[in-house]
């Protein structure tokens, strides 16, 4: 599990490899993780975008950007958080991940951008 507080948004990510549905000898391995977003500003804000960066030791870095996060813009007062699950698949073992979020502050309109730390993607084969 890892942390990153950005203007005082706290992102924790903690990622899990799912055998059960990965094949290695198809070069198929299934990863999920779990994002926990809390709003320790004095802000309510609001999350618009993401950008990942994914790096596969199997294959080349691959960058996915989309709005919200699995179709959701949360909105969050001070206090509050936000998790979700989600996954990605890899050609190899081994990866990693990290990213941001843009955020918007709902008061005055202004944005920013949230770290999302890396964290690293390590099947069972490589786990030891």
């Amino acid at each position: 599990m890892v942390s990153a507080i950005t203007e005082g948004v706290k992102v924790t990510v903690e990622a899990t490899y799912q055998p059960e549905f990965s094949s290695p000898h198809q070069q198929h391995f299934v990863f999920t993780y779990k994002v926990n977003i809390e709003n320790n500003s004095a802000h309510t804000i609001q999350l618009l975008r993401r950008k990942w960066e994914i790096f596969d030791a199997g294959d080349a870095i691959k960058i996915v950007e989309g709005d919200g996060v699995v179709g959701q813009q949360p909105t969050l007062e001070p206090g509050q958080s936000h998790e979700y699950i989600s996954g990605c698949n890899l050609k190899s073992g081994l990866g990693k991940m990290r990213g941001a979020y843009m955020m918007e502050k709902i008061l005055d309109g202004n944005r920013f951008e949230v770290v999302i730390p890396e964290f690293q993607l390590i099947s069972q084969i490589f786990d030891n």
